[in-house]
């Protein structure tokens, strides 16, 4: 299955994103920028029809930040789908800034972060975001805590001017997340998660309870692609790839998973759109529950 004319990707459900309901399989931005999420892409016109491909076989939820490149992906989304169709969820986030050395650092003053929400506008083409999520930067391997009240709070602010319709969180702990519902309402999470690490299992649950959509980054391992001689033999049993099969379970994992797997090619994103389509037996999950478990 890779032309999209063949791809039902509402096959895998829907779940609420905010005030709007997303097809659980959606797309990343990210590796649309340069190596190392840096600079332009190495191909501009492949970015363009790798965006307008995935709208065409039905994307309706993509993940963006105006600090990818910075500011290359929202340029390249606003030229490929501009003036954007009703149904498309445009969510990004804010918390970090890049260095002149492409490194990644924390950008949470009231000002960074007004500038952040302004900066996204504009190279989106927007009068207001569909969902912002805040990035903490207590770590920036991994969620470490700290108090997000001061930048929530000026989030929350920067909501009732009208700029921002739904805020979620990011690379956030248990603890962080209920003090930042204390602040304003939480519409998804976006933490690391994929079937090698699992740290947040008992967290998806609960969010899953309270209808808060879990949408995990580097589903496919990220810069370290997952790598499992069990994963392969189960992708070879079932005749699809092993990323395919890493979706079809983070689908099967919880309702309440939202995936936005990332490439630059029109191929792969089609090979990934296609794991909406794949069903896994409960044997099947079980074998596939064995990696964590080793790792």
């Amino acid at each position: 299955m890779t032309d999209d004319s063949t791809l039902d990707i509402a096959a895998a459900g829907h779940f609420a994103l905010g005030s709007r309901q997303v097809k659980r399989l959606g797309y990343g931005a990210m590796q649309l920028a340069g190596p190392g999420v840096f600079g332009p892409p190495k191909d501009h016109d492949a970015a363009l029809a790798v965006l307008r491909a995935a709208v065409a076989a039905g994307v309706d939820h993509i993940d963006t930040s105006d600090f990818y490149g910075p500011h290359v992906t929202n340029h390249l989304i606003r030229e490929a789908l501009h003036p954007y169709r009703d149904d498309l969820v445009i969510v990004t986030k804010i918390g970090a800034r890049r260095g002149d050395d492409a490194s990644w650092n924390p950008a949470f003053s009231p000002d960074e972060l007004e500038g952040a929400v302004h900066d996204n506008l504009r190279n989106l083409g927007l009068e207001m975001l569909d969902v912002v999520n805040l990035r903490l930067m207590f770590d920036v391997h991994g969620p470490a805590e700290g108090s997000l009240e001061a930048p929530l709070t000026v989030l929350a602010e920067l909501q009732h001017k009208g700029l921002v319709r739904h805020i979620g969180l990011s690379n956030a702990t248990a603890t962080q997340i209920a003090q930042g519902r204390g602040i304003c309402e939480i519409v998804c999470v976006q933490n690391q998660y994929n079937l090698a690490h699992r740290e947040d299992d008992a967290l998806i649950d609960a969010l899953a309870r309270d209808g808060i959509a879990y949408v995990p980054f580097f589903p496919l391992g990220g810069f370290s692609p997952l790598q499992s001689s069990t994963l392969t033999t189960v992708a070879e049993r079932l005749g699809a790839t092993p990323m395919q099969v890493a979706l079809a379970w983070l689908l099967h994992r919880s309702p309440n998973i939202l995936l936005i797997p990332g490439t630059s090619s029109v191929g792969h994103l089609h090979e990934n759109l296609a794991a909406a389509e794949l069903v896994l037996s409960d044997e099947v999950l079980a074998e596939l529950d064995t990696i964590a478990a080793a790792g």
